[in-house]
C-alpha cells in the first residue's frame, strides 16, 4: 500500500512526528534565546499632548533597546476613550487612570506616575476636613483633565455624605486661582499632580504669592478606608515640603490619597509579552528620563496591593519575584504546552504504526505460508492442478516484487524469498517429474496396440508420432 509521495504510511508517521519535534525543539530554542516578538498597539492623547510626548519617547527607547517589539499608535480623544479602545480589543497596551473608568479586562503592566488629590487652602482657612466643603466653591485648574478631577473630588465627597452638587466648583488657569482665593471667590484649590513639579505645586505657588503666607493641605486621616471604598484611589503619605519647600508645604506629613497612570494590557496577553514589555520600561527608565521628565516616576506595581482596581498582569508579577529567570520558566511552560501534545500526537502516531506494522508481518507470514502450501501440493499435483499452483505461484512472486518497490528491506523480504524460492523448486521438479513418466507410458501403450492388432490379424497402423 503505497502513503503520500510514495512511502508508506508508517514511514510516513515516523517522518511527520520527527518533523514534529524538530519543530518544537526550534521554536523552544529560539523563544528561549530571543525575546518574544510582537507588534502592538498602543493608545495616545491628542495630538501635541503630553500623553502623546510621552508615548512617542517610550516608543522610541523601548524599540532601541528591544527590537522585536513593535509600536502601531492608536489616537483617542480622552482617558475614557482610551479605556474602552482597551475593553473592545482595539488596542493591546492603554494607558489608564485608575479612577476614570478602568477597562474591566485590564491588567498593570507598570505604573507611570502617581498624582496626589490635594485640597489647597490658605493660611488661616476655617476649613479643616472636607466635610465642611458643602455650601462652598472649589477652584480647580483648566486643562484637559478638568473633568476627570472634579470627578475624582465627588468620590472624596461621597465618603462624608457631601452631596457634589452641594460643591460649586470654578474652573480657573493656575495662575489665576490664588487671586480667585485672595478675592473669596473660593475657598480652596483642588490640584492633581504628582510629588515634583507639576499641577499641585503650581496651584501652592498660585496662591501662596496671592495671600503672602504659606498654604496648607487638607489631611485625609480616612485616606486607607477612602482607598477601600473606591480602588481607584490609594492611599498616600505626603511629606513634608513635597510641594514647596521653603516654607515647606505641607509644613508636616499629611495623609491622603492619589490615582495613578498606568499602561494597562488585556489579561489574555502572553505573560512572556507582558513581563518583556514591563522589563524593558523598567530597565530603560533612565533612557526615558533623558527624553521627558514625566519618566522620573516609573515604578512596579504592587503585586502584593489589596482590592486593587487594575490588578498586576501575571507575566509582570513573574517577571518581578524572579527576574530574567522567569522567561526561561515561560519559555519552559511553552515547551512543555507544544510538547506534551506532540507527545500525545507521536504516542499516537507510534500505536497506529504499530498496528499497520504488524498487519503487515500477518500478511508476510500468510503469503510464506501459501507458499509453502504450493511447495506441498506440487508433489502430488497432476498437469492441471500443477497449471493452478503455477498461477498462483506467479501471483504471489508479483506480490512480492510490489512490496520491494515499496520499500521493504532485504530483512523483511528474507523469508519471502526462500518461501519463493522452495515453491518454485517443488513446481520445477514436479514438472520434470510428470514429464519422465509420460514416456514410459506411451511405450507401453504401443506394445499393446501392436499385439492386438496381431491377434486380430489386422494391417498395422502407423501412428502419427511414426509417420
Amino acid at each position: 500500500m503505497l502513503g503520500i509521495f510514495g512511502l508508506r504510511l508508517p514511514r510516513l508517521a515516523t517522518l511527520l512526528l520527527a518533523g514534529a519535534i524538530l519543530v518544537a525543539v526550534c521554536a523552544a530554542g529560539i523563544l528561549y534565546v530571543w525575546s518574544p516578538k510582537a507588534t502592538l498597539r498602543i493608545t495616545t492623547g491628542p495630538a501635541g499632548g503630553i500623553a502623546q510626548r510621552f508615548i512617542s519617547a517610550f516608543i522610541g527607547v523601548t524599540t532601541a533597546a528591544h527590537p522585536h517589539i513593535r509600536f502601531e499608535t492608536v489616537t483617542v480623544t480622552d482617558l475614557r476613550a482610551s479605556s474602552k479602545a482597551l475593553e473592545d480589543r482595539k488596542v493591546d497596551i492603554a494607558l489608564v487612570r485608575s479612577d476614570v473608568a478602568p477597562p474591566t479586562n485590564g491588567q498593570s503592566l507598570v505604573i507611570l506616575r502617581r498624582d496626589v488629590i490635594a485640597m489647597v487652602v490658605p493660611s488661616g482657612s476655617p476649613i479643616k476636613s472636607f466635610s465642611q466643603l458643602s455650601g462652598r466653591t472649589i477652584a480647580i485648574p483648566t486643562g484637559p483633565l478638568q473633568e476627570e478631577n472634579s470627578r475624582a473630588l465627588d468620590l472624596i465627597l461621597s465618603y462624608f455624605n457631601v452631596q457634589p452638587e452641594a460643591v460649586k466648583r470654578v474652573f480657573l488657569p493656575g495662575a489665576e486661582i490664588g487671586p480667585a482665593i485672595r478675592a473669596k471667590r473660593a475657598v480652596a484649590a483642588l490640584a492633581v499632580g504628582p510629588v515634583a513639579p507639576g499641577e499641585v505645586v503650581d496651584v501652592v505657588s498660585s496662591v501662596a504669592r496671592a495671600t503672602k503666607e504659606t498654604p496648607k493641605i487638607l489631611a485625609l486621616d480616612d485616606n486607607d478606608a477612602i482607598a477601600k471604598r473606591f480602588p481607584g484611589l490609594e492611599s498616600v503619605d505626603i511629606p513634608e515640603g513635597a510641594f514647596k519647600a521653603r516654607p515647606p508645604t505641607p509644613d508636616d506629613s499629611v495623609k491622603g490619597v492619589a490615582v495613578t497612570y498606568r499602561f494597562v494590557v488585556p489579561v489574555t496577553m502572553l505573560d512572556a509579552i507582558a513581563g518583556a514589555i514591563a522589563r524593558s520600561t523598567l530597565k530603560t527608565k533612565a533612557n526615558l528620563m533623558a527624553v521627558t521628565s514625566h519618566a522620573n516616576q516609573i515604578e512596579a506595581p504592587d503585586p502584593d496591593e489589596k482590592n486593587p482596581a487594575l490588578p498586576i498582569h501575571p507575566g509582570v508579577a513573574a517577571y518581578l519575584s524572579s527576574g530574567d529567570q522567569s522567561f526561561i520558566d515561560e519559555a519552559q511552560k511553552y515547551f512543555y504546552a507544544i510538547g506534551i501534545p506532540l507527545s500525545i500526537i507521536g504516542s499516537a502516531l507510534a500505536i497506529v504504526s504499530g498496528m499497520l506494522r504488524n498487519k503487515e508481518l500477518q500478511g508476510d507470514q500468510q503469503r510464506i505460508f501459501r507458499l509453502l502450501v504450493i511447495a506441498d501440493e506440487a508433489g502430488d499435483a497432476d498437469r492441471d492442478e500443477l497449471d493452478t499452483l503455477e498461477k498462483e505461484f506467479k501471483a504471489s512472486v508479483a506480490a512480492c516484487v510490489g512490496k520491494l518497490i515499496e520499500g521493504s528491506n532485504a530483512t523483511e523480504q528474507a523469508p519471502v524469498s526462500l518461501a519463493i524460492e522452495h515453491a518454485r523448486r517443488a513446481i520445477e521438479a514436479r514438472r520434470i517429474a510428470i514429464g519422465t513418466r509420460a514416456a514410459p507410458e506411451a511405450a507401453r501403450a504401443g506394445k499393446d496396440e501392436v499385439a492386438a492388432q496381431k491377434e486380430t490379424g489386422a494391417a498395422p497402423v502407423l501412428s502419427d508420432r511414426a509417420s
